[in-house]
């Protein structure tokens, strides 16, 4: 993967309900953002898909976070067409089928695959009411083990596991860290938070973040300083 500079690791999360109000807060962000996620609610929302094309029709990329997950046929049918619209990146959850399914997919498209480790609102006590045997740390160092045996292009693990998925699948690997919080702000529904510049020196190469930037008095002040504060990482 090419070197990134630091304006290129930030990807501002769209959490809105529809495509005007994801193209008002992109207009208003400017060129200090290149990056910008298309979630469930923006999705499933007015235009959010078609959203996608536009975006990327315009110089910006997209990363559509569906997490996708269920059987292996309708995983690969649903990725291909992901393919179409344009977008850089797409999320599945970390399942070996789903991931399998995923990669077939995406072959022959720019699409790239990312699996989806833990969800940054569970913690250890979720994993176990969810009857799982592993706890977070261990749960994620596994399926990212996978995910790189599957020929998945990267991974969606919060900060706090960053560094050890690293050492586990090395520099190729495409490390997606959401849950980014500045210095002082809101965790919200968030259980495993990290700073822009702790999560850039354990391994991370893009963050992703919402809330302290689209619901900040002035948004575009808010992706500078997070931008600044990657850059000095």
């Amino acid at each position: 993967m090419k070197p990134l500079n630091a304006r290129d690791r930030l990807i501002v999360a769209l959490d809105v309900a529809d495509a005007a109000a994801a193209a008002a807060l992109v207009e208003t962000i400017g060129d200090v953002a290149n990056f910008y996620k298309i979630g469930m609610e923006l999705a499933y929302g007015g235009d959010g898909l078609a959203l996608v094309g536009r975006l990327a029709a315009s110089g910006k990329k997209v990363f559509l976070d569906l997490k996708l997950h269920d059987i292996p046929n309708t995983v690969e049918r649903a990725t291909a067409q992901a393919a179409r619209l344009g977008a850089a990146f797409l999320t599945v959850h970390a399942y070996p089928q789903t991931l399998r399914a995923a990669v077939a997919g995406a072959k022959g498209s720019g699409l790239s695959i990312l699996g989806v480790t833990v969800l940054t609102s569970c913690d250890d006590e979720d994993l176990l009411d969810a009857g799982y045997r592993f706890g977070v740390v261990e749960l994620v160092r596994r399926r990212a083990e996978q995910a790189q045996a599957l020929g998945v292009q990267g991974l969606v693990a919060s900060a706090a596991e960053a560094k050890g998925v690293r050492e586990a699948v090395g520099p190729e690997m495409i490390l997606v860290t959401p849950g980014i919080r500045p210095a002082g702000a809101a965790v919200g529904d968030q259980k495993r938070v990290a700073t822009p510049q702790s999560a850039i020196r354990d391994g991370a190469d893009y963050l992703v973040v919402g809330r302290p930037i689209i619901a900040a008095p002035d948004p575009r002040k808010a992706a500078e300083a997070i931008v600044a504060e990657i850059a000095g990482a």
